[in-house]
């Protein structure tokens, strides 16, 4: 167990280090008024701390920075979230000022004010948009023979399809087709609309619609579209280069691989964690990330679905600020999300 004199050496070793970058020294920190001890007494109790696997030397220098061990007892034990100033508060809550109506941008803007604010890469794991519900269907002819499929989904998510059109189709037709759509499909998942789309429609096209074959034909395949992982969101990938604690280029450009690849981000962003989690080092699951720190924490989409925002950055990372930001973006953008989805 600590004594009270090194929990507060180890706490203002860690803090010191988070601000400079710069190993810190015992007579550096006897200088300071909320320490009370010599230099002789410090330099002896970081003795003791890195006996202990708190604190470690560089071969460059006589001071001493946190080791894993110490930030992970620093997070647990020590670490006091700092009230946000108003700027960042203003900053923060800009996102919802324009009252954008579609969830996508509404968290691509989040995790562009997050990387502004913090220096740091953001990413937003945001909703499923296979799950999201359609809210209404509408087919609008391009050309003669091309026309697009508009579907707008509960969370204002808009999905453009362009399709051919049989040449000469009579305009009455096309107009028959999204009547019968909207009748029948609004309330579906997108993930099931292809399926219902023949379970649901194609009997009464048939008896209303002229051409209805090449025309339901054509409009599913539409809908069969296979989804990219568009529910991916970055900000600042490249503020990792501006941190003094990455300056091995291969190791910056593994990181960068890392984080570019759809198949790490569960990895990254654990799908259905829910809260704020702290990994540091060697506790992240990927090798490249041993040098990072990665913050995580969870916000709610409407009633049943959860998204994710992780801030990437070096282990040195300015944790009392950081879980504020979070904190107070994760339940602004809850708020957002629900008002959005429930149309209010």
């Amino acid at each position: 167990m600590l004594t009270e004199r090194q929990l507060l050496i180890l706490k203002v070793t860690v803090d010191d280090y988070i601000q400079s970058a710069q190993p810190v020294g015992s007579n550096q920190l006897s200088r300071r008024p909320d320490i009370p001890f010599s230099p002789a007494t410090i330099r002896n109790e970081m003795a003791d701390l890195e006996g202990m696997g708190f604190l470690e030397k560089t071969h460059t220098s006589s001071g001493r920075i946190p080791s894993e061990k110490g930030y992970r007892y620093y997070v647990d034990h020590l670490l006091t979230p700092r009230p946000l100033p108003q700027q960042d508060i203003l900053q923060l809550r800009s996102i919802f000022e324009e009252k954008l109506t579609e969830t996508e941008e509404i968290i691509k803007r989040s995790a562009m004010i997050l990387s502004e604010l913090t220096n740091y890469t953001s990413i937003l794991l945001g909703p499923d948009v296979r799950r999201h519900i359609v809210r209404k269907l509408s087919i609008v002819p391009l050309t003669l023979d091309t026309a697009v499929a508009i579907i707008v989904t509960d969370s204002g998510h808009v999905e453009n399809r362009i399709f051919p059109i049989p040449p000469g189709l009579d305009p009455s037709d096309i107009e028959k087709m999204t009547n019968i759509l909207n009748e029948r499909l609004v309330g579906v998942s997108l993930n099931n609309l292809h399926l219902r789309l023949e379970q649901e429609t194609l009997t009464i096209l048939q008896q209303h619609v002229e051409r209805y074959g090449e025309l339901f034909h054509t409009f599913r395949q539409a809908v069969l579209l296979p989804h990219t992982d568009e529910n991916i969101y970055y900000g600042g990938k490249l503020n990792i280069l501006r941190q003094p604690d990455f300056h091995d280029l291969q190791k910056i450009r593994n990181l960068m691989d890392v984080m570019e690849e759809v198949k790490h981000i569960p990895m990254i962003l654990p799908v259905g964690s829910q809260g704020l989690h702290i990994r540091i080092g060697s506790e992240n699951v990927l090798t490249a990330m041993e040098d990072c720190s990665v913050i995580t924490v969870s916000y709610d989409i409407g009633e049943e679905q959860t998204g994710s925002i992780a801030i990437i950055g070096p282990k040195r990372m300015d944790y009392k600020r950081i879980v504020s930001i979070l904190d107070l973006l994760s339940g602004d953008l809850s708020k957002e999300l629900n008002r959005l989805f429930n149309g209010t």
